[in-house]
C-alpha cells in the first residue's frame, strides 16, 4: 500500500495541502516584495535591517510552510511530476533562488543597498514570480 495514498484520494486532504501551500506562497513572495520595494527606496524612514529581519523571518515561514506541503503533495505522484517539464524547472528555479539569496546575505547587501543589490531584489521576485507559474502549470 502507498503510504500517501490517503492524501491524494482523501476528498478535502490535497485541496488542504494545496491551500496551505498558497498561504506559505503569498507570505514568502508579499514579504520578499515589501523587502524590495524598501531596497529600492520607498518607506527611507524604516530601517533596512529591522524591515529584513521581521520580513525574512516571515518569508522563511512562508518557505518552510510551501515546502513542507510541496513535499507533501510530491509525494503523491512522484513519478508524474518527475516527468512534467514544469516541475523539473520549478525545482531548478528553487535552486536558483537559493544561490540568488546566498549571494545577497553573502554579500551583505542590505547594508550596501546599491545597484547590484537592487538587480538581486529584482531577479529574486522574478524567480519567485517564474516558480509560482510553473506551479500553476504543473497541474496543466
Amino acid at each position: 500500500m502507498d503510504f500517501f495514498a490517503p492524501l491524494a484520494s482523501h476528498p478535502w486532504a490535497y485541496p488542504a495541502l494545496e491551500a496551505v501551500h498558497i498561504v506559505g506562497i503569498a507570505l514568502l513572495l508579499g514579504n520578499l516584495v515589501a523587502l524590495e520595494m524598501r531596497v529600492f527606496g520607498f518607506a527611507a524612514a524604516l530601517p533596512a535591517e529591522a524591515l529584513a529581519r521581521l520580513s525574512l523571518g516571515l518569508a522563511l515561514a512562508g518557505f518552510g510552510l510551501a515546502a513542507a506541503s510541496g513535499l507533501l503533495m510530491f509525494a503523491t505522484q512522484p513519478l508524474e511530476l518527475i516527468a512534467n517539464r514544469f516541475f523539473v524547472v520549478k525545482m531548478g528555479l528553487l535552486a536558483l533562488a537559493g544561490c540568488n539569496a546566498g549571494w545577497f546575505h553573502g554579500r551583505d547587501s542590505l547594508r550596501k543597498l546599491d545597484r547590484l543589490a537592487r538587480v538581486q531584489m529584482l531577479l529574486s521576485t522574478a524567480i519567485w514570480l517564474t516558480v509560482v507559474v510553473c506551479g500553476r502549470w504543473i497541474a496543466y
